[in-house]
């Protein structure tokens, strides 16, 4: 690609953030401006569920602080006309250094819900990773994402045979990769969901797609989902809690499936070590976007030590607190192999669907690739410590 090539993508991408939604109406522009107009198309519960953290919000509050206190150091005069955003992680190749992060009950935002989103991120090539608690069966997702790599978080419910019915659908319906999230075994305490009347939206039913899909879960159920819902939906939160899993069990799941595995919720060195030790192949750094331990250290702060932990060639992925392509580009440089978005691509869903992940997804692209041009970086595997000051 040459320097004319390149700049005039940049370009087209620039006008693309500027561009105007179908009805006429602008997009936002920034995270914070996503987070508003959602605010005014979502109902106060939803709204909450998906912006709310736990207790008093302190870890949600320190991953962003965390990346405030980051600062780049550019380099000059690096000669970088010419970039490469891309990367791949255990055969997941996204042509920018962040893929899609598994948000669940994705209805509470958007009719479509995931079909928008799988939609999005088959139209910008960005691999997404699909909730255990989505709105939408895993294999419609996967349809809609065609040729997108794709990869199925899993929470570990309590019935064991529902989870091994979870993973071999995922095997057969074209996901490449099973993220086992390990710090939701149980909901943390959240304020702003008891202030809404305790809201719980699987209660309802809604958020539990995967299982209601299952045919063994069907099975432990007096009457169809579709006649009984709240039966299915009381069904799902009897099983949800599995407080009593241990390292030991993940070797029953590592046997069950040729997979790679991604242990999620690793925020110490001797997590990320036992996660090797009992057969994952890669780690996910991360605290639920601060929704689960209040006062929890700050994703971004665990990265450091968890890379230094499992070495330079072992798999790290980073979610909770990024949203700006500067945020992923601080991330690459403290360790990840790649960012994961979470919670700007579900105001983008909120605000326009289908069209607003995209626009989500475009405009941090294109701000990471501004940014990785002047910061004098030519690629993702080039940044590394050298492009960041001491944290103050």
């Amino acid at each position: 690609m040459t320097a004319e090539d390149i700049a005039s993508r940049h370009e087209g991408e620039q006008t693309q953030a500027a561009s105007y939604a179908t009805g006429g109406t602008e997009w936002p522009v920034g995270d914070d401006e996503w987070e508003a107009r959602a605010r005014k198309v979502l109902d106060q519960p939803s709204f909450d569920y998906i912006a709310g953290g736990a207790g008093s919000e302190l870890t949600m509050k320190a991953n962003r602080e965390a990346f405030y206190r980051r600062r780049l150091v550019p380099k000059m005069l690096r000669g970088t006309a010419e970039r490469e955003l891309g990367v791949e992680v255990l055969g997941a190749r996204s042509p920018h250094p962040f893929m899609l992060a598994p948000v669940g009950v994705q209805a509470i935002a958007h009719p479509e819900a995931e079909l928008a989103t799988a939609r999005a991120a088959a139209a910008t090539g960005t691999p997404l990773i699909v909730s255990s608690a989505s709105s939408t069966p895993m294999e419609e997702i996967s349809e809609a994402m065609g040729e997108t790599p794709r990869w199925f978080q899993l929470y570990w419910v309590s019935d064991r045979e529902v989870v091994e019915s979870l993973v071999r659908r995922a095997e057969l319906s074209g996901y490449s990769a099973i993220v086992l999230t390990l710090d939701t075994l149980y909901l943390g305490w959240r304020d702003r969901d008891l202030r809404n009347h305790a809201f719980l939206p699987f209660l309802g039913a809604r958020g539990i797609a995967q299982f209601t899909s299952d045919p063994v879960f069907r099975s432990r159920l007096a009457e169809p989902p579709e006649d009984n819902p709240l039966l299915a939906g009381a069904t799902w939160v009897q099983m949800f809690p599995n407080l009593g899993l241990t390292w030991s069990d993940t070797a029953w799941l590592r046997s069950s499936t040729r997979l790679p595995l991604l242990a999620k919720g690793v925020l110490s060195p001797e997590d990320a070590e036992r996660a090797i030790d009992a057969g994952f192949d890669g780690v996910i750094v991360s605290n639920h976007g601060g929704r689960q331990v209040d006062g929890a250290i700050a994703a971004l702060d665990a990265l450091p030590p968890v890379r230094a932990a499992v070495g330079r060639d072992f798999p790290v992925l980073m979610d909770s607190g990024v949203r700006r392509g500067s945020d992923v580009l601080k991330a690459i440089a403290l360790g990840a192999d790649c960012a994961l978005i979470g919670r700007p691509y579900v105001w983008g869903l909120a605000v326009g669907g289908q069209a607003g992940v995209e626009e989500v997804i475009r405009m941090i692209a294109a701000e990471t690739d501004l940014t990785m041009a002047l910061v004098g970086a030519h690629s993702a595997a080039e940044l590394d410590l050298s492009y960041l000051a001491d944290p103050a």
